[in-house]
């Protein structure tokens, strides 16, 4: 007689996969530090001998974490922004989105920048950040910010945004101030970068 698998027994073909989608659903539970590969195997219902063959440590699959959560991120800031509308206004939409995805998914937020598998994580090639990098250069493209102003415009808007997230997820603003907070950092990114000839 066949004993019957449990219920959430992994039984196809793409292990590796599967360990994944499993270390972004404990990112979602209990952030950067919830993801272990005895976690992930447990929530796939294979061994942890099994799971090593695909991610030899916890850094490995926290790292592949990341990179779904920047995804994850990536599509969360572009969901508001609209193709048509001026570069100020989508990139104003992007840090609107940015922030959303924080509050309404603090886990898989705190894991998409943790350590120590961020290096290079804003390297230019995570999705979020290359569309920033994009909306920045349109920027200057259509005069609205002066050339000069361009380099490390990403650091400084990034900075801003994240941090008013950060201080939102830590409780340091009430829920009334919340709307104000994001409507506060939001346009100071946008005046700060009013340099060129067509923001005047």
């Amino acid at each position: 007689m066949t004993k019957k698998k449990p219920a959430g027994v992994y039984h196809h073909g793409d292990l590796r996969n599967a360990l994944v989608q499993a270390a972004g659903a404990l990112a979602v539970r209990g952030g950067p530090g919830a993801v272990t590969v005895r976690a992930a195997a447990r929530e796939v219902g294979v061994t942890p001998t099994a799971a090593y063959r695909h991610f030899t440590n916890q850094e490995a699959l926290l790292q592949a974490a990341q990179q779904q959560a920047q995804r994850t991120l990536f599509t969360a800031m572009s969901a508001d922004v609209d193709p048509g509308a001026p570069a100020i206004e989508r990139l104003r939409a992007a840090g609107r989105g940015y922030i959303t995805f924080a509050l309404r998914e603090p886990g898989l937020f705190r894991t998409a920048f943790c350590a120590p598998a961020n290096t290079g994580a804003l390297a230019g090639d995570e999705p979020a950040f290359a569309l920033l990098s994009t909306l920045l250069d349109e920027l200057v493209e259509t005069g609205y910010t002066a050339p000069e102003d361009r380099p490390d415009a990403e650091v400084a808007a990034w900075a801003a945004v994240h941090g008013v997230a950060a201080l939102l997820l830590d409780g340091v603003f009430s829920r009334l101030e919340r709307d104000a907070a994001i409507d506060a950092v939001v346009g100071v990114v946008a005046r700060g970068l009013a340099t060129g000839p067509a923001a005047r």
